[in-house]
C-alpha cells in the first residue's frame, strides 16, 4: 500500500513526542520507594515487549501506519494478546518511567503518546482493514494495546 501524507504526520509528531519525553523542564518530586520500583518494573515490562515484538515483526515492521506490500497479518506471539503490541510496550516504557522519576512532565508526555497512538492506531486498522479480510474478526476477539477481558 502506498504512504499518505497521513503516515509522515503520524510519524513526525510521534517522534517529536519521543524528543519531549527525553528532556523534563521540572525537579522531580519525592517518590515512595515502592512506587519507583513499581515504576521500573512497569518500564522494564514494556520495554522488553517492544523490543521481542519488533523480532516478531521482521519484514513487516515499518513505522508508518500503512502496511508494507509483503505483509502479513500476525496473530500470534504477542499480537494473540493486543493488535498494537510495540504501542502497548512504549506505553509502559513511558508511564513506568515516568513513576519511576515521578516526573508530573513525563507523565502528561505519556498521556500524549496514548492519545496519539490511539489516533494513529484508529488510522493504521483501516489501512489493515483494506488490506486484510479476516482484520476485522481479529479486531473484535483482540484489545487495541491491552488483552480484552472475558468475564
Amino acid at each position: 500500500m502506498k504512504k499518505s501524507s497521513k503516515d509522515y504526520i503520524f510519524v513526525f509528531i510521534q517522534f517529536l513526542l519521543f524528543g519531549a519525553y527525553a528532556f523534563d523542564f521540572f525537579q522531580p518530586l519525592e517518590i515512595p520507594k515502592f512506587l519507583a520500583t513499581f515504576g521500573m518494573v512497569i518500564a522494564f515490562i514494556g520495554f522488553m515487549i517492544a523490543l521481542l515484538t519488533v523480532f516478531e515483526l521482521k519484514s513487516n515492521l515499518t513505522a508508518f501506519p500503512t502496511p508494507t506490500e509483503k505483509a502479513e497479518l500476525l496473530t500470534n506471539g504477542f499480537f494473540r494478546y493486543s493488535r498494537h503490541p510495540i504501542y502497548t510496550g512504549i506505553l509502559m516504557f513511558a508511564l513506568g518511567y515516568a513513576l519511576y522519576k515521578y516526573s508530573i512532565y513525563k507523565l502528561l508526555i505519556s498521556g500524549l503518546l496514548f492519545i496519539w497512538f490511539y489516533l494513529k492506531s484508529t488510522y493504521e486498522e483501516k489501512q489493515l482493514a483494506q488490506k486484510f479480510i479476516s482484520y476485522r474478526e481479529y479486531k473484535e476477539k483482540v484489545g487495541r494495546f491491552f488483552p480484552k477481558l472475558r468475564l
